[in-house]
């Protein structure tokens, strides 16, 4: 299968490279390219230069966000939250439409320093507002609970944990939990909240993600809830 996996920083290239290491056709949208590959410094999480990245994993592509998203039958948003939209946009609502779009991405705000606030909330979500602007895609929020190393090897975590997916195409939702089955995700780790409108909530939990791991001091830790299957 193909895959466009939107964004450079450490998100896009963890789930980017996992994708490649299964056997999938995988191309990385970035707005500049030679930009791209040209930076020499670490960026602001203190991660080497894609570059740097790139030369040890050479079997993904990078090309412009249109072009990216032209080449992909499914597309990842791991875009900065407060720049998803505009990313998006720049890839096309052609490039987009009938195709499966996997939302991993937080609408963190960090305008007004740490923490960083959630914009928007309660009453939207970027989940909701990336289905509104491009109607004829297929979007599904899943993973953006955990850290990018734990979205693609979730046995990092010891025991039982979860992972949330939401969207309003039941097929498209199959299609994503196909996919995270190969992370090594167990069937019953998937929880299915709903509608795309259930992205609130997943996103919401990002505050008190951001505490446990300032009291943790690290990302390898996840959520589990306990004693949740259906009544029959």
């Amino acid at each position: 299968m193909s895959y466009t996996v939107l964004g450079t920083g450490i998100v896009g290239r963890t789930m980017a490279a996992k994708l490649a290491s299964l056997g999938h056709e995988v191309v990385i949208g970035t707005r500049d390219p030679g930009a791209t590959l040209a930076r020499t410094e670490p960026d602001g999480m203190g991660n080497p230069p894609f570059a740097h990245w790139h030369a040890e994993h050479d079997q993904v592509r990078l090309e412009t966000f249109a072009e990216a998203a032209a080449l992909g039958g499914t597309i990842v948003n791991a875009t900065s939250g407060g720049q998803s939209i505009e990313v998006l946009l720049a890839a096309g609502v052609s490039n987009l439409s009938g195709k499966v779009l996997i939302d991993i991405a937080n609408p963190l705000d960090f305008s007004h320093g740490m923490p960083p606030i959630l914009d928007p909330v309660n009453t939207d979500s970027l989940g909701e507002r990336i289905q509104r602007t491009f109607p004829d895609a297929l979007v599904v929020k899943t993973l953006n609970t955990m850290n990018c190393a734990v979205m693609v090897d979730p046995a990092r975590v010891p025991g039982e944990h979860t992972v949330f997916v939401s969207g309003d195409d039941t097929g498209a939702k199959k299609a994503v939990t196909e996919l995270l089955g190969s992370f090594g995700w167990p069937q019953a780790a998937v929880v299915d909240l709903g509608g795309i409108v259930t992205a609130r909530g997943v996103e919401m939990v990002l505050p008190l993600w951001l505490s446990l791991y300032g009291a943790f001091g690290h990302g390898d830790f996840n959520f589990h809830v306990q004693g949740g299957h259906p009544r029959g």
